[in-house]
């Protein structure tokens, strides 16, 4: 049966899995951010693993108010406002400089396979192992997958921190599904409204206001 991955509704349930993220030992910096970047962003997971720092941080090594990407899937433009992701995009490019500096001094008999160049790796999130690619979608699944099993969570995806992010818009901006819509660059409210499972919920809903006498 194919896996139903659904938003994190729960504030506490995110700050699990946030968490969970973190705690995964050696790439929990990396991993965490990647979903903090999905949520914010709410680009697929796609688009997401393929940024390049030269997307996001500028030469001194700040963060851009602005990313300018070509969605994959559908090749329209996105224009992603970084400014909500800023500190922990800060917070991790000095991570990734340190776990670069502390890997090159780690005997390289210990790790044959290692390659922690991912500080001069033109990828935002590269691989620990061959750090001239990204991590891809297969991984990152493996990730979160296991942030499930731990938390006792079925729901969890690749897709979990796009839809996590529609929906928390959708919930604080009073129901705009308009704007979620234009977020994720779907070209109907109701492709939106499946997307985020809200579909059933919202006839549900209307169904409750009517007097059936």
């Amino acid at each position: 049966m194919k896996q139903e991955v659904k938003p994190i509704k729960d504030s506490w349930v995110l700050k699990s899995v946030q968490q969970e993220l973190l705690n995964n030992e050696g790439t929990g910096k990396r991993d965490y951010t990647i979903f903090q970047v999905g949520k914010a962003t709410l680009l697929r997971v796609s688009d997401v693993l393929s940024l390049k720092k030269s997307d996001v941080f500028d030469e001194r090594g700040r963060v851009k108010r602005n990313a300018y990407t070509i969605d994959k899937k559908t090749k329209k433009r996105n224009i992603l406002y970084l400014k909500p992701v800023q500190e922990d995009l800060e917070e991790y490019f000095d991570w990734l400089e340190s776990f670069q500096n502390k890997t090159r001094s780690i005997p390289r008999y210990k790790h044959p396979s290692f390659n922690g160049n991912v500080f001069t790796s033109p990828w935002l999130f590269p691989s620990v192992y061959h750090a001239e690619k990204h991590i891809d979608g297969r991984q990152y699944w493996k990730i979160m997958d296991k942030v499930g099993k731990n938390l006792n969570i079925d729901y969890l995806g690749t897709h979990t921190m796009r839809k996590t992010g529609a929906y928390r818009v959708y919930q604080q901006t009073n129901h705009n599904i308009a704007l979620v819509m234009k977020l994720l660059n779907h070209s109907s409210e109701q492709m939106t409204l499946a997307y985020l499972g809200l579909d059933q919920e919202e006839r549900e809903n209307i169904l409750d206001m009517i007097d059936f006498g």
